[in-house]
C-alpha cells in the first residue's frame, strides 16, 4: 500500500504492474532515473521519483531554483502506453506551482515581451500570459487521477507556500515571494483555462502541483490512500479476513490525517476486520487515538535505538514484533 508519496510505484509493481525507468531531470536539473508503473493501460507516476525531497541533499535544497520538469517528462513518457494516468504527488522538493511539469508537457509561460520563463521562481512575477497551444495533444484523451493526502488550497495561510515551503528550505522572505508568484500564476491561469481553481481542495498539494493538474489537465483530485486501496483491490482482499496488518516508519498525529495506516484501518473497520498497525516509532498521542478506534499499535524498534540503525534493520525488527504480537494474542 501507499498514499501517493514514496513507495506508490513499488506498491503497484508488487501487485503485478510493469516497472518502467526513464532518465529525466531532477529537482535542480541534475539527471536522475525515475520509475513509473504500467498496469495495462494505466500508468502510475510518483512525483517523488523525479521531483522528491529525497532527491536533494539537505544542504542543496533551494525552492527558488527547484522545479517539477522531470515529473512532466515522466508523464510524457507514460503517455506512449497509457490512456489513464494516476499521479501520486506526495514528498515533493518543489514549490513551483507545477510550472516545470507543465513546461515539460509543452505549456509556455511568457513575460510581457513574449519571452519564455523557466526558473528561478521569482521570474514568474513577470508572467504576462500562459500559452497552451503546444501542450502535448495526447493529454486531451488521457484521464488523469491525482493521489494526494492533503486538501490545502493554493494560496493563503493554509496554502502551498505558507504551509509547505519552509520544510523544503525556504526562508520567510522566500515564502512571501512564492506566495506572490503563486498568485500571479493563478491569475494568468484564469485567462488560459477560463476558470479559477486556486481555492480547490488539494490545489496547494506538492507546492501547487495539485493546482496545475486540476487547472490544466482537468485532473480528478482524490484522497491518495482511498484511490490506491481501490486500485490495488484492498476492499476485496479484506472480505473474509480475520486480521489486517498495516504500518509505516513513524506513527504520529499526521497518521490520523489520511495517511496509509489510517486509511487502511478505516477500510478494515468497515469490513469488520481487526487491525494491527506497526510503526518503527510510535507517538503516544497517536497510539491513544488509534487504540480508541480499536486498532492495536505496536512499536517495532526500541525507543533508545538510533533511527538510522532502526531503518537499516527494519525487516528483522518488524518480523520479530509481528511474531511477538501473534504469540501474545494466541
Amino acid at each position: 500500500m501507499a498514499d501517493g508519496g514514496e513507495g506508490t510505484v513499488d506498491a503497484f509493481v508488487a501487485g503485478g504492474a510493469t516497472r518502467r525507468v526513464v532518465r529525466v531531470a531532477g529537482p535542480l536539473g541534475d539527471p536522475v532515473d525515475a520509475a513509473y508503473a504500467l498496469d495495462r493501460e494505466t500508468a502510475i507516476v510518483e512525483l517523488a521519483q523525479a521531483s522528491g525531497l529525497a532527491r536533494v541533499e539537505a544542504q542543496r535544497r533551494d525552492v527558488m531554483h527547484s522545479d517539477t520538469f522531470g515529473t512532466g517528462e515522466v508523464i510524457r513518457a507514460a503517455l506512449d502506453d497509457a490512456r489513464r494516468i494516476i499521479v501520486g504527488i506526495g514528498g515533493s522538493a518543489t514549490n513551483d506551482v507545477g510550472t516545470g511539469m507543465l513546461r515539460a508537457m509543452g505549456v509556455r509561460f511568457l513575460d510581457a515581451s513574449g519571452r519564455p520563463i523557466a526558473r528561478p521562481m521569482d521570474a514568474y512575477e513577470r508572467l504576462a500570459s500562459i500559452d497552451m497551444e503546444t501542450i502535448d495533444p495526447r493529454l486531451v484523451r488521457t484521464v488523469v487521477d491525482v493521489a494526494s493526502d492533503v486538501d490545502n488550497p493554493l494560496l493563503g495561510k493554509d496554502g502551498a507556500a505558507a504551509v509547505f515551503a519552509a520544510q523544503k528550505g525556504a526562508t520567510p522572505e522566500q515564502i512571501e515571494r512564492l506566495e506572490r508568484v503563486a498568485q500571479r500564476i493563478a491569475d494568468m491561469a484564469v485567462a488560459a483555462v477560463g476558470h479559477d481553481w486556486r481555492s480547490e481542495p488539494g490545489a496547494g498539494a506538492a507546492g501547487g502541483v495539485g493546482f496545475a493538474l486540476i487547472a490544466f489537465l482537468r485532473a480528478r483530485m482524490q484522497r491518495g490512500v482511498e484511490l490506491i486501496a481501490r486500485e490495488r483491490g484492498l476492499p476485496h482482499l479484506l472480505e473474509g479476513a480475520t486480521l489486517c496488518a498495516t504500518g509505516e516508519g513513524k506513527i504520529d498525529m499526521q497518521t490520523l490525517r489520511g495517511k496509509t495506516v489510517f486509511g487502511v484501518a478505516e477500510l478494515a473497520r468497515q469490513a469488520g476486520v481487526k487491525v494491527v498497525a506497526f510503526g518503527g516509532r510510535v507517538d503516544d498521542d497517536a497510539r491513544r487515538a488509534l487504540e480508541a478506534r480499536g486498532i492495536d499499535v505496536v512499536q517495532t524498534a526500541p525507543s533508545e535505538m538510533p533511527a538510522k540503525r532502526a531503518m537499516a534493520d527494519a525487516a528483522r525488527l518488524l518480523e520479530r514484533a509481528a511474531y511477538e504480537y501473534a504469540v501474545e494474542r494466541r
